[in-house]
């Protein structure tokens, strides 16, 4: 994944396709901000 951007917002991040994506953003060195419906699974993807 290539990114211009420093900062990358994902809505949905506590599964799935957003889940996904948060942690290839997070390989390519993105700082995340992740929103989702409920916190302990942002706590998991974040946690890696």
């Amino acid at each position: 994944m290539q990114r211009d951007a420093k900062v990358v917002v994902i809505t949905g991040a506590g599964s799935g396709i957003g889940a996904a994506l948060a942690k290839e953003a997070a390989r390519s060195g993105a700082q995340l901000v992740l929103a989702g419906r409920r916190a302990e699974p942002l706590v998991a993807v974040a946690d890696g």
